[in-house]
């Protein structure tokens, strides 16, 4: 399906036509005619499959029409001088992707407003944030702790609030903002429309979901597999192993544009000390680092100063980067999905890529877990001459689970591991071209 063929509205698909976008994404598809209805939704849906379109669109549409006359006989108007709409986000990152998309797709709508509500921030920034919030923007994109600060200094009046879009749910939840939820909806209107998107659906978000949504529709799309441009391949070894793998890997220097996911904040910082000491060109990216320091960060990297980035889940989705040419799992994931989300970042804009994972003995049942989610058995690479022997490649006996497969002892490099090895749219679009066309054409994408 094609943008021009839903009802949005005229600006908002000149600026679509700017932007080069013209078919629609399966969750945009399904989601954006229920939410031009007035219905709660649902959605379960991974990053990069355009899911925050998927609610910008249809919302920043009825918001620039200004009212909403919705099938159910609903008739919704939308004051300009206060509050419509309240987006939750889980870090400050993806608060900053979704108000860069605001911008992109809000260019033609002069009269829609929007701040970026977030911690982390100086003492002017806090004020701007107060001002806006005061004089009523339209759209509000925040993080639940930084906006539960603003509600109790009572910089917020929710009294008008049409639109409630939680984004990515699962992780908000994962981060321990459940309460914090909680406690902002419940300053919500009761006709308050609410929108959920969450990469995963576990109990904990069908609770949510019950607490929050009014018969709501439920559009599922499923988990894609990683791309198929990404080279994935693995090493069966112990802890103390790992910097020696890394150390031959980057032995040459040549490595460029790469990220190395690790599970906690202390393993990336340690990790990349190592590197530095290895005389690698690195940095490391948590939640440990104030907003300025992750702002830097993130330009060096994207700018080329450093090589390498160290980092923990905090980048695994929502962060555009498209020249990723390798990603490492330091640490293997719990969740595959989690796993799918990590190696995304490489391959990205139809560049070949690569994904390289560390299992140790502990995380080889985990591990098995992503092998069968993904269908396929990940070559495993035998470790570089001088670290030792390997892990047998069997589940951890702890988990229960039933022998799947078998790796073998090897010693240095004759280690003997088994691994096994937009539509066509002629036609559709007859609008002028806009003044400037805009360069992003992506669709906006525990403490970590």
């Amino acid at each position: 399906m094609f943008f021009d063929e839903l009802d949005l509205n005229d600006n908002v698909l000149d600026a679509l036509y700017d932007m080069h976008f013209d078919e629609c994404t399966p969750i945009q598809e399904k989601c954006i005619p229920e939410i031009l209805k007035g219905n709660d939704v649902m959605g379960v849906a991974q990053t990069g499959t355009g899911k925050t379109a998927a609610y910008l669109l249809p919302i920043l549409s009825m918001l620039d029409d200004g009212k909403a006359d919705f099938p159910n006989g609903r008739h919704v108007t939308f004051p300009h001088d206060s509050i419509n709409c309240i987006i939750m986000s889980p870090t400050r990152e993806l608060a900053q992707q979704i108000d860069q998309a605001m911008q992109g797709f809000g260019y033609y709508l002069s009269s829609v407003s929007s701040v970026a509500v977030y911690g982390g921030n100086d003492g002017g920034r806090y004020n701007q944030e107060v001002n806006a919030l005061r004089k009523g923007a339209d759209i509000i994109i925040a993080t639940p702790g930084r906006f539960i600060s603003h509600i109790t200094m009572d910089n917020v009046d929710m009294s008008k609030v049409s639109f409630f879009v939680l984004d990515e749910a699962d992780r908000m939840l994962d981060m321990g903002f459940h309460e914090d939820i909680l406690k902002i909806a419940k300053y919500l209107p009761p006709t308050c429309q609410t929108v959920m998107f969450s990469a995963t659906m576990p109990d904990k978000i069908e609770q949510l979901a019950k607490a929050l949504l009014k018969n709501p529709v439920e559009v599922k799309i499923a988990v894609s597999k990683p791309a198929e441009k990404i080279q994935q391949s693995a090493y069966i070894c112990y802890e103390p192993q790992k910097l020696g793998i890394i150390r031959s890997m980057f032995k040459n220097n040549d490595l460029k544009r790469v990220i190395i996911f690790a599970g906690k904040i202390n393993k990336v910082k340690d990790v990349n000390r190592a590197l530095l000491r290895m005389k690698i060109n690195s940095g490391e990216m948590h939640s440990d680092l104030t907003q300025a320091e992750r702002d830097e960060m993130m330009f060096r990297f994207k700018s080329g100063q450093i090589d390498v980035l160290v980092a923990t889940d905090i980048l695994s989705r929502g962060i555009d980067i498209d020249d990723i040419s390798m990603v490492i799992n330091y640490d293997v994931p719990h969740d595959s999905e989690d796993y799918v989300h990590r190696i995304g970042r490489t391959a990205r804009a139809d560049r070949d890529g690569r994904a390289v994972t560390f299992v140790s003995q502990e995380d080889i049942y985990y591990f098995m877990q992503i092998e069968d989610f993904l269908e396929r058995i990940i070559p495993k690479t035998p470790l570089p001459e001088g670290l030792g022997e390997t892990p047998e490649y069997i589940p951890n006996k702890k988990t229960g689970s039933k022998k799947r497969g078998y790796y073998g002892k090897a010693r240095g490099r004759g280690g003997k591991g088994k691994g096994h090895s937009s539509g066509n749219n002629a036609g559709k679009q007859t609008r002028k071209p806009g003044k400037r066309p805009n360069p992003n054409k992506k669709h906006g994408e525990k403490k970590e």
